[in-house]
């Protein structure tokens, strides 16, 4: 098989992140970047669409303006039940 090169642009910080991991790991970033290309594309292709989560979600201000009045809210008492594994009313205990 031979090897086909490939130019993209990607951030600094993504840059910074592989740079630092192959050389942790004594890989060749292009090993680094084809490994990654191929789990990703696998990952898309075997599971389900609603549960591959985005490596970075962009919101609307209006939609991070609700994030931040929701997140200083205290939460629920169903919420912290949930949270430490208190089985939830009318929800079966173990699945």
């Amino acid at each position: 098989m031979s090897d086909t090169q490939i130019s993209a642009f990607i951030s600094t910080d993504t840059k910074r992140l592989v740079e630092q991991y192959a050389e942790a790991h004594g890989v060749k970033k292009g090993h680094l970047i084809e490994q990654a290309l191929l789990h990703h594309l696998q990952a898309l292709r075997e599971l389900p669409a609603d549960l591959v989560i985005p490596a970075k979600i962009v919101v609307s201000q209006s939609s991070m303006e609700t994030i931040i009045k929701a997140r200083r809210k205290r939460p629920t008492k169903a919420m912290r039940d949930l949270l430490n594994g208190k089985p939830v009313a009318g929800e079966p205990e173990q699945w």
